[in-house]
């Protein structure tokens, strides 16, 4: 045997791949070849145990005309894979490889084409929603769901003086440059919005896509179960990359010195890499996906960007990695590449790895989880909240008192009337004594806390958290 196949036995079961003792499992493997070709090809092996072991198949010739008729009887369309023998340690093996087919999606008869549609994640395979199927669908027939029309909508339902200020035009731009851009595509002997239109300057956005936002949250510790702080970005989709940093940023610095951050521009997070992410989360987001938004969830040890959408059909992990590059959205893709955010297509995962290489960095994960897209980037060590955790009420409170001090500096009561508050201790556990511990603010007479004339003045630090939006 070559050394191919030696290779392919020691592979895990993966997205490409898959092991079978003998034909018993009929279904289980109908499903996977199904799978292989709806998603990005792929061997379906027969004759290896699930601890490995080579067992063979008996009475091959028999075992592969069998093999054929059960794939000819249980998928539609018709689906004809290659499938060969080899002989390994003198037994024989059945080796079903099937490519990415230009007839899917591929369904199971016995399911029906609305529920028997399958798609390969990882090592399984998962049923296909509608949604899916009908990517499925137009990836075949060359049509991008951000190209299509909206009929229902006019060139007044675009926020034209953002599409404008967004590639630097002084004056709001025309129907010819939003046509070359496919924000406008002709559709029925009018110009209307294309659904990448809606979803990047849409005036109403949320009336037709409902899920196109950004949840940011930052947790304490390395899991889910405790909250600290998180906001919702409604932003246009350009946009949203600046909010999104602006989000890590504010909880970069926690813990660091804030002048020493700013004096340097060092941080504690990857910030080249992230940009990368967050911007190739955007633009190849699945927006057909309902219930489901690109979500940011910044943990103590690590930073996890998630999007709706696995890869696009012919795609691997290992593909992404190498450079190669499918677009799903061309006229979101397009207009980022106008706006300088994207440099040259397909290169922003490789310069990703390298950027973490360099930084000596723990490899960046690529994974698909359910039917989403996530990437996991390390830091380089831990964030810690724990011993200066705020609740989001007491977040705001400080804020509160620091917008009262950017005039002048008050006093105790002074502030409690410009905050409108009457209870002492409230003021002092939940406004004054948070600010202060995080050096936001600071006494005028140090040196005599308990004076009757003191007052409390914004830091620099507390100005410029302010100033900046971080706070």
């Amino acid at each position: 045997m070559s050394n191919f196949y030696h290779r392919l036995l020691e592979q895990p079961e993966g997205n490409t791949i898959e092991f079978k003792q003998d034909l018993s499992s009929s279904k289980s493997m109908m499903k996977a070849l199904v799978a292989f070709a709806n998603t990005a090809g792929g061997r379906l092996i027969i004759g290896v145990s699930d601890d490995r072991q080579i067992l063979g198949v008996e009475d091959p010739l028999s075992q592969e005309e069998r093999l054929c008729s059960m794939i000819a009887d249980s998928i539609v369309p018709r689906l004809v894979p290659n499938i060969e023998m080899i002989t390994i340690e003198d037994k024989t093996l059945l080796i079903a490889e099937v490519f990415l087919s230009s007839s899917r999606p591929h369904f199971l008869r016995s399911e029906g084409a609305e529920t028997g549609v399958y798609v390969r994640l990882g090592s399984t395979n998962r049923q296909a929603d509608q949604e899916l199927i009908a990517e499925l669908r137009r990836t075949v027939e060359g049509v991008a769901f951000d190209e299509m029309p909206m009929p229902e909508l006019s060139i007044d339902d675009l926020d034209t003086k953002a599409i404008a200020q967004s590639v630097r035009e002084k004056y709001p731009v025309d129907k010819t440059e939003l046509q070359t851009l496919k924000l406008l595509v002709s559709h029925q002997g009018r110009l209307v919005p294309s659904k990448g239109a809606i979803i990047l300057f849409g005036r109403e956005r949320n009336l037709s896509f409902s899920d196109v936002w950004v949840q940011c949250g930052r947790f304490t510790g390395t899991d889910k179960s405790d909250i600290f702080d998180h906001i919702e970005i409604y932003d246009h989709l350009p946009l949203a990359v600046d909010s999104i940093m602006l989000f890590l940023k504010k909880h970069a610095m926690r813990g660091a010195d804030f002048s020493e951050i700013r004096r340097k521009d060092v941080w504690s997070i990857p910030l080249g890499i992230l940009r990368e992410v967050v911007i190739n989360a955007l633009v190849h987001a699945d927006y057909s996906q309902r219930g489901a938004p690109i979500r940011i969830a910044f943990f103590d040890d690590r930073i996890e960007i998630e999007n709706p959408g696995i890869l696009m059909p012919g795609m691997t992990i290992k593909d992404m990695k190498q450079g190669i590059s499918r677009i799903r959205n061309p006229v979101i893709a397009r207009f980022f590449r106008e706006m300088n955010l994207i440099e040259q297509w397909g290169t922003g995962v490789p310069r990703m790895f390298k950027q973490a290489q360099e930084l000596g960095l723990p490899e960046p994960q690529i994974m698909e989880i359910g039917m989403r897209m996530r990437f996991v980037v390390f830091l380089a060590q831990q964030i810690s909240i724990q011993g200066n955790k705020v609740t989001e009420q007491v977040t705001e409170q400080v804020k509160k008192l620091l917008e009262s001090l950017k005039i002048e500096p008050l006093g105790t009561r002074e502030a409690m009337q410009y905050l409108q508050l009457n209870h002492r201790p409230t003021f002092l556990y939940d406004y004054l004594k948070p600010a202060l511990q995080a050096n936001l603010i600071e006494m005028t007479q140090p040196n005599s806390p308990k004076s009757p004339t003191q007052k409390y003045r914004i830091t620099s630090k507390g100005r410029q958290l302010t100033d900046n939006g971080m706070l």
